[in-house]
């Protein structure tokens, strides 16, 4: 585990974010409280901040999502759509995603959300090749992110924002020693990215390392 910022200094910066509101407070409670060892998963209120942020900028009206677990970063993608706006989201894991529904509804945001149960590559190749998508954030099984990320960027409107959670993997993607199918499928899929002539491309050191992709 590679510290990338000093405690101090990370206890800063999260705290001068947009503070999370209490829908957020309540769903980051019980997701610690019904998932355990696995609440890790849920993203930081910074990150879905920055994540209501670029969907705003960018003006989304359809949104995909890989990765739901709780729902709270599908909470805070679908705050940010347009008016009219929609989110697919997709997850295959029935019991961690029954707690979103009941966050979304809450929210009232169930009517911009889609929750599709089934394998996310099923799902994103069913949509239009066109390019349809104007924002996706995946947050998933690791290995399979390479494939993400080319039935995603394929979909992908001009202007469109990309966004890849755990990036860096706690600094695993420095060491090319660590041969294990997670480290190596990200490591690559980084060189890969910032290579790609379809996209701009910034890694941030936020949290885990988020990469953020802007198709041109």
């Amino acid at each position: 585990m590679t510290e990338l910022i000093d405690p101090a200094l990370d206890a800063y910066l999260m705290a001068h974010a947009s503070p999370p509101d209490q829908l957020l407070r309540d769903l980051a409670a019980e997701t610690a409280e019904k998932t355990g060892g696995a609440a890790g998963m849920q993203v930081s209120h910074d990150e879905g901040t920055l994540l209501t942020m670029l969907v705003r900028l960018t003006g989304a009206t359809f949104a995909v999502e890989i990765g739901v677990f709780t729902g709270y970063s599908s909470t805070c993608i679908a705050r940010g759509l347009r008016d009219g706006g929609r989110l697919l989201a997709c997850d295959v894991n029935e019991e961690w995603t029954a707690i979103a529904r009941r966050y979304w509804q809450r929210a009232g945001l169930e009517d911009r959300i889609d929750l599709r149960l089934a394998p996310a590559l099923d799902t994103v190749r069913a949509l239009p090749t066109d390019p349809v998508v104007d924002f996706a954030f995946i947050d998933a099984d690791k290995p399979a992110y390479p494939q993400y990320y080319e039935e995603l960027v394929t979909r992908m409107r001009p202007g469109g924002l990309l966004v890849l959670d755990n990036m860096l993997q706690s600094g695993r993607v420095l060491d090319p020693e660590r041969r294990d199918e997670a480290s190596v499928a990200i490591r690559e899929l980084n060189d890969r990215i910032v290579a790609d002539p379809r996209v701009d491309a910034v890694l941030l050191a936020l949290r885990d390392g988020v990469m953020v992709a802007r198709r041109r």
